[in-house]
């Protein structure tokens, strides 16, 4: 295939211009491209009088290199893309009594079970929480209601904490296996919008993704996969420095050879059992703030000045600042035309997220604008004090919105005020709000770090320290408190338990977490063969 980057396209095209403007760029006629493949877009936004679209293609032609002779342009290459394939099997595979079980069923978890499923191996999936149109359902009760069901809300049941969020596909991690593309490609398979093939920054939405979902759970279960909901892990058999059993619902134990613990970064009293059973793991850094929020419309003008709506979607940012204190001010999951919702799991403590539909058409933009945290700011020194630091947060956050989301204008935050009414717009939720001293509720050196960046993000996007900024609080859920430890072939000291994804440590989003939920059913593989 030919390859052809930096293909810039006015906002107002169609797929028949893209393919004349390639034409013409290789110096051939239309007629001549059997195939054009999208492989990435992009908005190009520098010039503001300018904005337009910036793609990377592949062509399929014949007489490649009869082209790339005629045409001198370092943007038009030969390529052979990488597609992803699953390890095959391997002589030193072990013989096994019990089918492989995994631990949660997140992005890490479903994509674990997926290949595994796959590869003949029949995994044994277990969730804590529920199927995800039961799950929804009590999410929906929740925010309307105040009403908590701590083993099915926004961080446990199928699909994970990533389920009621923008569904974001970016990752930063770099990937030469192609399990990055596979990871999209399977989402489109089981119903995304094939866009986030080649959207520089795809995104599925919530309420996509819960379909999607649905529809990865009965391939599983048609494939030989068995899925048990509602079935908490609540112990852990351990001899001779191995795991030998696992305990349902304190009820059940389970005989295993492997078990993945996929549990997501809110299994909090997981994370308890397992120190008790002595296995490894450590504090981790991570981040805590406020979700912020703006208009919309004033984030699509400042990002796309002059641009026709039209034919973009809308606007996104990210911001970030450092300082001499060695912490940094950062925008995370962002939420374009999104809605902060109430995320809590635990009785007596709230915390908050943000989540945008598929079509991304709230009024407002919200982003979660946090600073990091070591387990230097934590009491004590123990594996689980950034679970005692998130969850004191959360209890005071509770407080002080009495259940419902504590909020306050950025302009009265500075001032130390609490707010009696929005201003220029209003907050976009789910869940009930209430004013409160927002102020109060982090440590004094967070508050002004937090304070320093807002400060500062305005030389990027104007007028973004605005009084009636909308702050809600807090948002604690950023990623894992803890590590757990796992060597080289991602294992942990305890042997036949593979830590993996966002809960152990290894991953920061639903991107991340699936590929690492892949890179452990590849290892599962290697060692063990399918029971007979």
């Amino acid at each position: 295939m030919i390859r052809i980057q930096q293909l810039k396209m006015p906002l107002s095209h169609k797929r028949e211009d893209i393919i004349k403007k390639a034409a013409k760029r290789c110096k051939i006629k239309p007629e001549q491209i059997l195939n054009l493949e999208i492989v990435r877009r992009s908005v190009d936004a520098r010039k503001k009088s300018e904005v337009c679209y910036v793609y990377t293609i592949d062509l399929t032609v014949e007489n490649e290199i009869g082209i790339l002779k005629k045409v001198n342009d370092k943007n038009i290459m030969l390529t052979n893309r990488k597609k992803y394939q699953f390890p095959k099997a391997e002589v030193s595979q072990k013989e096994t009594k019990y089918r492989p079980v995994i631990i949660g069923a997140g992005p890490a978890g479903l994509f674990c079970a997926y290949e595994l499923t796959k590869a003949g191996y029949a995994p044994i999936l277990l969730e804590r929480g529920k199927c995800v149109e039961e799950r929804t359902e009590d999410v929906k009760r929740f925010w309307e209601s105040g009403v908590l069901d701590t083993e099915s809300n926004v961080q446990f049941g199928e699909g994970g904490a990533g389920t009621f969020s923008d569904g974001k596909l970016n990752t930063l991690v770099k990937d030469r296996f192609g399990r990055s593309r596979h990871v999209l490609e399977t989402f489109v398979e089981f119903g995304a919008d094939a866009a986030i093939l080649y959207d520089a920054k795809p995104h599925i939405g919530t309420d996509v993704l819960s379909q999607v979902i649905a529809n990865m759970r009965a391939y599983l279960l048609e494939h030989g996969a068995e899925i048990r909901f509602s079935t908490q892990v609540t112990d852990f058999l351990v001899e001779d420095q191995r795991l030998q059993a696992i305990r349902l619902n304190h009820d059940e134990w389970m005989n295993i050879d492997a078990v993945v613990l996929a549990i997501g970064h809110s299994a909090r009293d997981t994370f308890e059992t397992l120190q008790k059973r002595q296995i490894p793991m450590e504090a981790k850094a991570f981040a805590v703030g406020f979700r912020v929020e703006h208009p919309q419309d004033m984030i699509n003008h400042m990002q796309y000045k002059g641009a026709d709506m039209r034919y973009l979607s809308p606007a996104s940012y990210k911001l970030t600042a450092n300082f001499e204190n060695h912490r940094g001010v950062y925008s995370f999951c962002m939420c374009p035309g999104g809605y902060v919702v109430n995320a809590s799991s635990e009785e007596g403590r709230l915390a908050v997220n943000g989540m945008s539909y598929h079509d991304r058409a709230g009024k407002n933009a919200n982003t979660a604008m946090i600073v990091s945290v070591t387990p230097e700011d934590f009491p004590g020194k123990d594996a689980l004090a950034g679970v005692v630091f998130q969850r004191e947060l959360e209890k005071k956050a509770f407080a002080m919105g009495n259940g419902k989301i504590p909020q306050q204008l950025y302009g009265d935050f500075v001032k130390k005020r609490i707010s009696s009414e929005y201003g220029g717009f209003a907050s976009c939720t789910r869940g009930k709000t209430a004013f409160a001293p927002l102020h109060e509720l982090l440590p004094q050196e967070l508050t002004e770090t937090f304070i320093r960046g807002m400060e500062q993000f305005p030389r990027y996007i104007e007028d973004y320290n605005r009084y009636d900024a909308i702050l809600s609080g807090i948002e604690s859920r950023t990623s894992s408190p803890v590590r757990i430890w796992r060597n080289e072939e991602f294992e942990s000291e305890i042997k036949g338990l593979y830590p993996c994804g966002e809960g152990a440590g290894y991953a920061g989003g639903i991107m991340s977490a699936a590929m690492d939920g892949i890179k452990i059913a590849e290892m599962i593989a290697k060692q063990y063969a399918p029971v007979k």
